[in-house]
């Protein structure tokens, strides 16, 4: 059946249409986004206003539409941490309803966390055992770890990309206290973080997952020799340390003419790459592997499962 995944994020609107069935691998077969980086639209008092509002509207009823005209089977849309924490989010959801016709479900941030492992343990499968994945979005970082389906810890922080650029680097490109600032705020909610996976297995697998990570890999990782060796990307904390430090001296109108930068994350790659080193260090995580399959997939397979 052809699937529709709608993601309404702190970053972008993006839809991801695939052809799915039970006990087979979801195939991609379009991808519509829209960037919006909600968190500059955010009032005081941590309101939407009108127009970040009437763009969260357009991107909702364009995505739609393309969903109707490649003939979409059901839509699973969702929202995540910019309308989840929004002070007016159930005004904003409840317009989209009514304009769009589109009702979003809002993730919890564990929510989010249990889906991604969901993505990253069928993609590696049984035999990869306990794995220990991060995921960055705009808004939050999900942390979760387990040998199963179902993590034994799943965690959201609030160090999204989004957030931590839009809270911490106010230059572009960020002077260095805001960098320093930065780092010391993410080490402080990560070494809290840390305990909460105490007694847990050590991992035979640490996985980072998101575009913010792969973006990063493309940049300063490798890959594994051998079959398949495009989807098995790694990216070393030795790598980010060097890379990271550039990248926040180069303005974000620039950073697309490197490998992996997007015009989508440009202006929030650096925090993005700060947050990941840090939470490498304190998890004391030398090295990662680049998951293909992230959150959107976890949507997907989940409603697969319920189906059977």
């Amino acid at each position: 059946m052809r699937l529709g995944v709608l993601d309404v994020g702190s970053n972008t609107v993006h839809l991801l249409v695939v052809d799915a069935r039970a006990g087979a691998p979801p195939i991609p077969e379009a991808s519509d986004k829209a960037v919006l980086r909600l968190m500059r639209y955010l009032t005081a008092d941590g309101a939407i206003n009108d127009e970040g509002v009437d763009a969260i509207l357009a991107a909702v009823t364009n995505a739609a539409a393309v969903a109707r005209r490649l003939g979409v089977e059901e839509l699973l849309p969702f929202a995540t941490s910019a309308l989840r924490e929004a002070a007016n989010g159930p005004a904003v959801l409840e317009l989209i309803k009514e304009r769009t016709g589109v009702d979003l479900l809002v993730l919890s941030g564990e929510d989010e966390a249990r889906l991604t492992f969901l993505a990253v343990r069928r993609w590696y499968g049984w035999s990869a055992e306990n794995i220990l994945v991060f995921d960055i979005g705009g808004g939050s970082l999900e942390i979760s770890s387990g040998a199963n389906e179902n993590p034994e810890v799943a965690l959201s922080i609030p160090l999204g990309a989004g957030r931590s650029t839009l809270n911490f680097l106010h230059h572009d490109p960020p002077l260095d206290d805001e960098v320093r600032s930065l780092r010391a705020h993410a080490s402080e909610l990560l070494a809290t973080a840390v305990g909460e996976f105490t007694g847990l297995p050590a991992p035979h697998h640490v996985v980072g997952s998101s575009k913010t990570i792969r973006s990063l890999a493309r940049l300063a990782g490798s890959t594994q020799d051998g079959v398949g060796s495009a989807d098995r990307m790694m990216l070393r904390r030795s790598q980010l340390e060097d890379w990271v430090p550039r990248l926040a001296r180069i303005p974000a109108d620039a950073r697309p003419a490197l490998p992996g930068i997007t015009v989508d994350r440009t202006f929030q790659i650096v925090a993005g790459g700060i947050v990941l080193t840090e939470a490498m260090a304190a998890f004391g995580v030398r090295e990662l592997e680049v998951s293909p399959w992230a959150m959107r997939e976890g949507i997907i397979l989940r409603y697969l499962d319920r189906l059977g």
